[in-house]
């Protein structure tokens, strides 16, 4: 499964959530959501529709995220995922995207949809060697 097989992405509650412009990453030490939560703008959506193709290769799929009527005056500067076990200090974090289209983003109250890729490598793809 994902991250050493303690995430499975087909059956786990999956989440995106919005980051702001103050949390800095740190991939060495940030391994649970409650890591950047207080850096989380809103409220983080469950990926509906998720797909995979495995072993190799592997390819993460999910419908597109929609968050409605964002709150003005934030700047989202990243998109995490992670596994939600219901409990921050365990519910391990999974992929953070810091640049992508459209990032960083200014909110104003509108909604934000943070749209996949439809090409092969969809969310994100896993190559094993």
């Amino acid at each position: 499964g994902v991250g050493g097989g303690a995430s499975n992405w087909l059956t786990d509650t999956i989440k995106c959530a919005r980051g702001g412009a103050a949390y800095t990453p740190d991939l060495a030490a940030h391994q649970y959501y409650s890591d950047i939560s207080a850096n989380v703008l809103g409220t983080p959506q469950t990926l509906a529709g998720k797909t995979t193709t495995s072993p190799v290769g592997g390819v993460l799929d999910a419908a597109d995220a929609y968050f409605t009527a964002v709150a003005g005056g934030s700047t989202v500067s990243y998109i995490a995922i992670y596994k939600d076990t219901g409990v921050p200090g365990t519910s391990r974090l999974l992929l953070l995207f810091d640049t992508a289209t459209g990032l960083p983003v200014l909110t104003n109250g509108g909604d934000i949809s943070v749209a996949w890729d439809n090409g092969v490598n969809r969310i994100a793809r896993l190559l094993w060697t």
